[in-house]
């Protein structure tokens, strides 16, 4: 007796079980995750933290630092490095090919609070983190542009609304944007004017401040009705700052416009963006780590109508650079090979044989022993 004998005696149970392999073959073929090389990344988290104004000596001394003590607790981490710039601290952790990467994010979590206490008091926000790999390239790039919406409006509309949307998405690690920044008003004081008047730089900041604050009114009421009482407190625009009082000087009032140029501006002047040679704010999108690159990309692509209509029709959102581009190209060219290959084998059969009998063997030999490869692969 040998292996064939069972299969040869029985034609129905083979031609039942050949049909079985071919259709979990297909179906596993369907499911099988693509990506442009294996899959062997290590999870990876990103903690970054904030302090305007702070020179990298001291960001690396009172905030890096005690960041780095409370992670060099957590379980399973391989390597730790950290970068600082002005204003900004960056700690990359990988971990254990074999650690769930959402167990790490809650250990980090957990890390960053406890070294909260050990943070200047003065830090604007608690750090937050990323699961992302800072080494890895973006899957995909999109660009906002709009012919009559300034940048910064563009920007304030990107980083409010389609940031978080596309942040939510599964497989997706971080959504950076870029290309300009938030909307403000930029106040350039005159040294020679403020030291005329004896005005300090304080005192400015302190009028600035409390001009701009958004404080409770109060209310009007007797035994029967009462009155919220409202007004808008909150200035936006250079136009409303430019009349503010900042000091009397003999019995004149000093205003802002008299010692300093006010205009209407965004965070960060250096800052730009271009898409197709117009002005143009770019949304960046990185996976997690461990998430296949083509499922990301569609998923996000799928959002990209809801997207579309949750802004102004006169901003277009175009995706301007897509990873998976080249991806697909190479498994259809590996799908084209294969199907030439096949083809081949029976041709070479049957003009070696010249027989029909024979040239059915491989032909269906040699498609399900690829189909048996797909499901063994899932």
């Amino acid at each position: 007796m040998n292996i064939s004998e069972p299969f040869i005696k029985r034609p129905v149970g083979t031609a039942l079980l050949t049909l079985a392999l071919a259709m979990a073959g297909c179906l596993a073929f369907l499911l099988l995750p693509v990506s442009p090389l294996p899959q062997v990344d290590f999870p990876t988290i990103q903690v970054s933290a904030n302090l305007p104004g702070a020179s990298p000596e001291t960001m690396a001394s009172s905030v890096a630092t005690p960041l780095e003590r409370q992670f060099g607790r957590i379980a399973g981490v391989t390597q730790m490095t950290s970068s600082n710039t002005r204003g900004s601290t960056n700690v990359v952790l990988q971990f254990d090919l074999n650690r769930d990467i959402n167990g790490a994010a809650r250990d980090v979590q957990a890390a960053i609070n406890a070294a909260r206490s050990q943070l200047p008091a003065n830090l604007p926000s608690n750090p937050f983190y990323r699961k992302v790999n800072p080494a890895d390239a973006p899957v995909m790039l999109m660009a906002m542009t709009s012919d009559t919406i300034e940048v910064s409006r563009l920007y304030d509309l990107a980083s409010s609304v389609l940031q978080q949307k596309i942040a939510q998405v599964k497989g997706v690690g971080q959504v950076v944007v870029g290309g300009s920044s938030l909307p403000s008003v930029r106040v350039e004081l005159n040294p020679e004017i403020i030291n005329k008047y004896g005005i300090g730089l304080d005192q400015i900041r302190a009028v600035l401040a409390a001009a701009n604050a958004n404080r409770p009114k109060g209310k009007l009421e007797n035994s029967t009705t009462a009155w919220e009482i409202q007004t808008t407190d909150q200035l936006q625009t250079a136009d409303q700052y430019r009349p503010l009082i900042i000091a009397y000087r003999e019995g004149a009032p000093v205003r802002l416009s008299d010692v300093a140029d006010v205009q209407d501006s965004v965070e960060d002047l250096r800052g730009g963006g271009l898409a197709n040679g117009k002005p143009a704010v770019l949304i960046i999108v990185f996976r997690q780590p461990g998430a296949n690159i083509i499922d990301t990309v569609d998923r996000v692509r799928d959002l990209l109508p809801q997207l579309r209509a949750s802004i102004s029709q006169a901003v277009n959102l175009d995706v301007i650079n897509d990873r998976t581009t080249t991806i697909r190209a190479s498994v259809k060219d590996v799908e084209f090979t294969l199907m030439i290959s096949i083809a081949l084998v029976i041709l070479v059969v049957f003009v070696f044989l010249r027989n029909a009998w024979a040239t059915i063997i491989p032909s269906v030999s040699v498609p399900l022993s690829l189909l048996g490869t797909f499901g063994a692969m899932y």
